[in-house]
């Protein structure tokens, strides 16, 4: 069988009925990525290391630049030039010669755990600097009947979760309903990267008529990415918790959560759901 770089196969000793037996099982893979920059006018060019999250391999380009543009440093994806993985478990990424920094942001985050991005910021307030001014939300609905089809259509999807049970999904549909992308990592905030950063790269943002679905549960640091992407409709399979709601209520997102078993909680934008 040829596995994936985000499955690693232990072997491992399984306990029946007081007996031991020799086996295999496969892990998700959690491995630290460190992300650097590459910035500075010509002639002075400069490197620094601006981040380093422990994710599951695979889509590396996609997660820093996801990162980047969710956490304000970059603004589009013409800010960057090239990606390049020169050494293991690093990528670089080359920006062009005219894009201004923050470097004082650039110095909060330089460590995330794979579990939550939040706990490496200097604070609540700083992160809300970078949210994006709310925009004028589109009119349009979503009945419950899809809303309820959307984790089965997600688990269809999970290869790495199906194999592991060990990783967090990000998915994104259309209004409609059409599946349309979905990236996995050990890490839920990396997923979401992930997945922002592949529709960052083919110039799909803003996502303002997508339904983003979370795996687990829906914390601020979800909603603050998923309003930078410009995001309308976040349905988790989780909790949400009071930040995410607060965050939400500012943004005008419509925030599901507990979506299982052909029910949800409707924690803000009530009016995006038709119920019959």
């Amino acid at each position: 069988m040829t596995y994936s770089p985000g499955i690693a196969r232990l072997p491992i000793q399984k306990i029946r009925d007081a007996a031991i037996l020799e086996a295999f099982d496969e892990l998700a893979v959690e491995e630290p990525l460190e992300i650097r920059l590459q910035y500075g006018p010509s002639g002075n060019r400069r490197e620094q290391p601006i981040s380093i999250t422990m994710r599951t391999p695979g889509h590396d380009a996609e997660l820093a630049t996801g990162f980047l543009f969710t956490e304000g440093i970059i603004h589009h994806a013409s800010a960057i030039l090239r990606t390049e993985t020169d050494r293991p478990n690093s990528i670089l990424v080359v920006l062009g010669e005219n894009i201004p920094l923050d470097l004082g942001r650039l110095q909060r985050h330089f460590y995330t755990s794979s579990s939550c991005g939040v706990c490496g910021k200097s604070s609540l307030e700083a992160l809300r600097t970078v949210c994006p001014s709310p925009q004028p939300a589109a009119a349009w609905q979503l009945d419950a009947d899809l809303i309820y089809s959307l984790p089965d259509r997600l688990l269809q999807q999970q290869q790495l979760f199906e194999t592991t049970g060990g990783l967090h999904a990000a998915a994104l549909f259309h209004q409609e309903g059409t599946f349309l992308s979905l990236r996995e990592d050990i890490g839920r905030h990396n997923a979401l990267d992930k997945l922002i950063g592949s529709a960052l790269l083919e110039e799909k943002l803003p996502l303002s008529r997508h339904i983003l679905l979370l795996s687990g549960r829906a914390c601020f640091e979800l909603i603050q990415k998923a309003a930078m992407a410009g995001i309308q409709i976040v349905a988790a399979v989780g909790a949400p918790s009071s930040l995410a709601v607060e965050l939400a209520q500012e943004y005008d997102i419509t925030l599901i959560g507990f979506l299982r078993d052909q029910r949800f909680n409707i924690y803000t934008g009530s009016g995006r759901i038709h119920i019959r």
